[in-house]
């Protein structure tokens, strides 16, 4: 299963120069996760893939798929989408994963140029879970700024959790977050 996330991660990073792209790394206390994200041009999905080391030898893969739009929340400008993260992991003895359903949005503050807020979040109930997972929560909110025209630098929190039944729930990654953007 990880050789073909691999393998879909590498083909969206070739497909980055017919394609807006964009590359994140980001750091808590006992994780670091390095997330990529392609929107081919003329459309309006976003295709993504990321990968979370936490400390520990537990290894999350992820693979997003969003329809993306531009919309307004409260008159701020404001960019959501709307679609499904793929999360397999892995944490001897035990693995799993599923496939959440869910969405994102970031909201730019006109008041502060480069300021923009936003989160995401991704639900699996147990039909779309797999392995030992027998439900999964993705959950991330994070403050940005952007420096320079194609780089910015950001902070938040991220949750990601699964139930492990009968054994209850393990927290895969959680804690506060330090990052940087590079735009392509």
């Amino acid at each position: 299963m990880f050789r073909r996330l691999t393998a879909l991660s590498l083909a969206l990073g070739l497909a980055a120069p017919v394609a807006a792209a964009d590359f994140d790394l980001s750091l808590t206390d006992d994780s670091v996760k390095g997330q990529f994200n392609t929107m081919p041009r003329q459309s309006e999905i976003q295709l993504g893939a990321g990968y979370t080391y936490h400390e520990g030898s537990r290894h999350i893969l992820n693979l997003d798929l969003h329809a993306q739009g531009q919309t307004a929340i409260g008159n701020l400008p404001t960019t959501a989408g709307i679609g499904f993260r793929a999360i397999g992991w892995d944490d001897d003895p035990a693995d799993g994963g599923a496939v959440g359903v869910g969405g994102f949005a970031t909201v730019n503050v006109p008041n502060v140029p480069g300021l923009s807020v936003g989160g995401s979040l991704h639900y699996a109930p147990s039909i779309l879970s797999f392995g030992d997972s027998d439900d999964m929560t993705s959950f991330d909110a994070q403050a940005s700024y952007r420096l320079i025209r194609n780089a910015e630098i950001f902070g938040g929190y991220r949750y990601v959790n699964t139930d492990l039944d009968p054994r209850g729930d393990l927290t895969l990654d959680e804690g506060v977050m330090a990052g940087i953007r590079l735009f392509f």
